[in-house]
């Protein structure tokens, strides 16, 4: 077999899922300029985000369209940003600002999604692992980990969860919502970033956690991530950032002195492209999840016949990764083989703060890249290695 050249390193939409969207830059000039509220999307002024964008992410999200702050295409940039602001701001409730309170701790579900891990760990946070459940994250060590004042957040991916594709139980989004930390500047982080991205018809279902917070006399605990970056374009996508009035009213005091205004015209793309209609963002999402469906039925087909017994992997209802447990102590050298015959992986590690996984096991599977013939070239070489490795 000829050397490969493939990169699973990261969860991205392929080309056929990115095609879905095409239609969407070929949207007439005229139908960009205002929106219909009369606002002229050409200019400045609306800070964070136009009221239609707000009540259809609203509609999505099951939150109320006031509690919405509309971002760029990464969500990412919108979590980097509230670490930053609280580091030198603080949350806005008279507390000391983070970046003045000493060593403070982050509390890691794992394995997690490695950019949540770089921006703790660039802002100096110990980080404190958690291992995840069926369920979610252990929620007794959660529970006595917040009673430390220097604990100060929590990453948290709650449905389909980057890289075990595990998505919360109603317990535990109740857990978390009637958390009480010792610290009254803790926040819950909640990147909900794969909530309609379904691929079987068995669909995961998550309660909500703003209504859950609210219930518990905790509406300041959560802010809430989501971004249309993998609905259609990462590179010209939609985030967005939900959360309390309070907290709201926080952010958007020091936004206005960061920005004039918000991608307005791109706002406006988006809904016109949905034609403002959540049953039309559903349908294309099913498009989606049928285009990488087979995809993942190979890999866990794969798995299944040949790693039995040997490996242990999640078999998620949707998002974008499988994640892998090999025996102890063989995960960095099976990405290294791997590596040798041109398939790449993320780094064995990366699942974990500091890229250190204790028992060298740890693997996320990005299958949505590859067409589906290579996919499944390079799932036999991924299961060679393994099975050399063992």
């Amino acid at each position: 077999m000829p050397k490969l050249n493939l990169d699973m390193s990261r969860g991205k939409p392929c080309a056929e899922q990115l095609a879905l969207s095409d239609a969407m830059l070929a949207v007439p000039a005229e139908m960009l300029m205002k929106t219909p509220a009369g606002v002229d999307a050409r200019n400045y002024a609306v800070l964070d985000g136009i009221d239609e964008m707000k009540t259809f992410l609203g509609e999505l999200m099951d939150i109320p369209a006031k509690n919405i702050s509309v971002g760029g295409n990464s969500s990412l940039n919108l979590m980097f940003d509230a670490i930053a602001r609280y580091m030198v701001f603080g949350t806005g409730n008279g507390e000391t600002p983070w970046g003045q309170q000493g060593k403070l701790k982050w509390i890691c579900p794992v394995p997690g999604y490695d950019r949540h891990f770089g921006i703790t760990e660039l802002f100096g946070f110990e980080m404190v692992c958690v291992p995840m459940t069926a369920a979610g994250p252990d929620m007794d060590m959660v529970e006595q980990l917040v009673k430390d004042p220097s604990v100060k957040g929590m990453w948290n991916i709650p449905k389909y969860q980057n890289p075990t594709g595990i998505t919360y139980s109603d317990e535990t989004v109740r857990r978390i919502a009637n958390l009480k930390p010792a610290a009254s500047d803790f926040r819950v982080f909640w990147d909900n970033a794969y909530f309609a991205h379904d691929i079987y018809e068995t669909q995961d279902s998550l309660l909500n956690i703003f209504t859950e917070c609210e219930k518990a006399g905790n509406p300041d605990l959560p802010l809430i991530f989501s971004s249309l970056s993998k609905v259609t374009f990462p590179g010209a996508a939609i985030s967005c950032l939900a959360s309390s009035d309070n907290n709201l009213a926080h952010i958007r005091k020091i936004l206005s002195m960061q920005t004039i205004g918000s991608d307005k015209v791109n706002q406006l793309r988006h809904l016109r492209f949905f034609d403002f209609s959540t049953e039309n963002f559903y349908a294309h999402m099913k498009k989606m999840g049928e285009v990488i469906r087979p995809k993942f039925d190979a890999v866990l087909e794969i798995l299944d016949r040949r790693l039995k017994g040997v490996a242990s992997w999640t078999v998620p209802n949707g998002g974008y990764f499988v994640s892998i447990d090999l025996p102890n102590g063989t995960a960095k050298s099976v990405v290294a083989k791997c590596k040798e015959q041109g398939v790449i992986f993320t780094p064995a590690g990366a699942t974990f703060p500091y890229g250190d996984d204790p028992n060298d096991s740890n693997i996320r599977i990005a299958p949505t890249v590859p067409p589906t013939g290579e996919l499944v070239q390079a799932m036999e070489v991924f299961c060679d290695c393994v099975l050399e490795c063992k």
